[in-house]
């Protein structure tokens, strides 16, 4: 059986655990800095910190954002779960967004209805890897924190960003950037969250990096940072593993990539259909969603025939703890929830698991 999730740890990971372990540097400490200065060398942020959970770090990122006790935070209905109870644990108001179906992502209009409805506070999902419409979200003025577990290594291409071979949009010719470089995920918010749980893109079986991208967001954070108890930050066993895994981001990454090609070709092929993404310079293939023509019980069954399996893509997302309050509001998201499922993709597969997932996808009720 082909899981839908698989480690993507190799030796030099676990030679980095191993080192760790007998070192007995397993608190908080020497790797955890070592790990905070690779992500700021990645991400060219101007200071972060690593906890031992994403939770923990939005704690740490709404004290610093200042919200008032009444704030109401918008979350996606399609984001992980833990988005809205963390945020009611720490005695907010959560206020659920509906997505577009064609991205599984919030738009700007939707978090413009959300602010009219009195959200104040954005915690911005960035799904699968692909990057929302990050000028129209910070033309609204609403401040937010970016969590890009998902979508590590991703940049934002705005529509501005492209023309055609001939330099003519109206040409007809392909499109193309008009530029290598753009903004990547985690500069945009006030904060961004870096998870590091087992499913995220860079994992350090478990933890999350909660990242300032600006001086001034910096010289806020680290007050608090600097008043954090042990407890709370990222044990070095975690961090050696994350640590590596950021340098080994490029080659996971290509690897992914190149099946994500491959799957998409073969989809293309059958009645079923996965979110619209900007070209490949702009996402990153974290996952691949399927949105299904059918039901989930029948894609199952072949699938399950087919030795490869297939979990629902948002099993754990806000909407599905609270279906029966939220469905009739957050209709498109509903709708995914039944309908969106996960193929396997990780840098584990092989070429024979590899042609027969291709086959599959292609012949998909």
């Amino acid at each position: 059986m082909i899981r839908t999730f698989s480690s993507t740890i190799r030796r030099k990971e676990m030679d980095a655990v191993l080192t760790c372990m007998v070192d007995e540097r397993i608190g908080p400490g020497e790797l955890n800095a070592r790990l905070i200065q690779g992500v700021k060398d990645f991400f060219s942020c101007s200071g972060a910190a690593a906890f031992r959970s994403p939770a923990v770090a939005l704690e740490y990122a709404l004290k610093a954002a200042g919200l008032q006790p009444d704030a109401v935070v918008m979350v996606s209905a399609l984001a992980p779960s833990w988005h809205a109870s963390a945020v009611e644990k720490l005695g907010y108001k959560v206020l659920v967004l509906d997505v577009d179906d064609g991205t599984g992502l919030v738009t700007p209009a939707i978090v413009s209805d959300g602010m009219k409805a009195g959200g104040t506070f954005l915690l911005l999902h960035e799904t699968f890897g692909i990057m929302p419409d990050m000028d129209g979200i910070r033309s609204l003025g609403v401040p937010f924190i970016e969590d890009i577990s998902q979508s590590a290594g991703a940049s934002y291409i705005p529509d501005s960003a492209y023309t055609t071979a001939e330099g003519s949009a109206e040409s007809g010719a392909e499109s193309v950037p008009v530029a290598a470089e753009y903004a990547r995920a985690g500069s945009f918010g006030m904060f961004a969250i870096l998870g590091l749980e087992e499913r995220d893109v860079i994992t350090g079986g478990g933890g999350a990096v909660l990242m300032a991208p600006g001086r001034r967001e910096w010289i806020v954070l680290k007050k608090y940072i600097d008043e954090a108890p042990l407890i709370d930050l990222l044990p070095d066993l975690n961090s050696a593993l994350a640590y590596v895994q950021i340098k080994e981001y490029k080659r996971n990454e290509a690897v992914r990539k190149d099946l994500f090609t491959l799957f998409l070709r073969a989809l293309l092929s059958s009645k079923n259909k996965t979110y619209i993404r900007s070209a490949d310079e702009g996402t990153t293939a974290s996952a691949f969603p399927v949105i299904l023509a059918g039901g989930f019980k029948d894609a199952k069954q072949y699938t399950s025939k087919k030795d490869i399996e297939i979990r629902p893509a948002y099993e754990d997302s806000v909407i599905a703890g609270r279906d029966e309050s939220l469905a009739p509001v957050c209709k498109k998201a509903h709708a995914l929830l039944l309908r969106c499922v996960l193929f396997p993709l990780y840098p584990r597969l092989g070429k024979t698991q590899a042609a027969k997932i291709v086959k599959v996808l292609g012949t998909l009720p």
